[in-house]
């Protein structure tokens, strides 16, 4: 499959992960990033990688993203993870703000940025977190950041519905990456506890056992490119490996 595709985030691991993905279908892919080092170093595996560096935290990610487009847009996805975590006890107020203006305004950029390049069948997607379906007491950015997109993205699944666009939210629960496991030794060291056993409770919330990988969360969104995957439009994709409670 040809085509282009826009993933904003695509220097970390689930955007790296997806970048590979497109491009080994043979999709040119622009490639958006803060870090102009990470994004050479992305754009040198493969002709297929335009690099933009840009902060989708700012409104000048607009024009960055869009002067990079040549073409109609097959897919956009937005892969940007939180760098909030602690409780609403812990937490600095300030930084469930932050969290807003990355995750939800980052996605209503990235928006605003393709929506003139989509045609029929086109696709838009944002990363959330399944923190925003289940809370937990201990991460108040995650929780309430990633409820704020789901609802957001049904609104965009309204709007570009029936303009032909179809719209997705992909859920992933906790995944294992660098920066997870990053965060588990943070927490043992707060608590003065071993990593093992803090990376084990991550595991044993799920009923598989395991965390899902990054792979098979690309994988997830590369799949939405079938034209079979029309019927989800407008719904939520979760990828937990089991650790979703609730029935709805």
């Amino acid at each position: 499959m040809t085509g282009l595709a826009v993933v904003v985030g695509a220097t970390g691991s689930v955007g790296t992960a997806l970048t590979g993905r497109l491009v080994g279908r043979g999709m040119r892919v622009v490639a958006v990033a803060r870090s102009e080092d990470t994004l050479s170093r992305l754009a040198m595996t493969s002709d297929l990688v335009t690099p933009v560096a840009a902060d989708v935290a700012d409104n000048s990610s607009i024009a960055a993203i869009s002067s990079a487009i040549d073409g109609p847009v097959s897919m956009a996805a937005f892969a940007v993870g939180l760098p909030v975590r602690g409780s609403v006890d812990t937490i600095d107020p300030d930084l469930l703000a932050v969290g807003c203006n990355i995750k939800l305004g980052g996605t209503a950029r990235l928006l605003h940025a393709v929506r003139g390049a989509f045609t029929e069948g086109s696709i838009f997607v944002s990363i959330a977190g399944t923190l925003g379906l289940e809370p937990r007491a201990h991460e108040a950015g995650p929780g309430a950041v990633n409820a704020g997109l789901i609802n957001l993205m049904k609104q965009i699944s309204l709007l570009y519905g029936p303009r032909g666009v179809r719209v997705h939210t992909v859920v992933p629960g906790p995944a294992d990456t660098p920066r997870l496991r990053k965060i588990a030794a943070a927490v043992a060291e707060e608590q003065g506890r071993v990593f093992e056993a803090v990376w084990a409770e991550y595991l044993a919330q799920n009923s598989l056992g395991r965390l899902p990988s990054v792979d098979e969360i690309a994988w997830a969104v590369e799949m939405l490119l079938a034209p079979e995957a029309a019927a989800m439009h407008g719904s939520v994709l979760h990828l937990d490996a089991g650790g979703l409670r609730g029935t709805t």
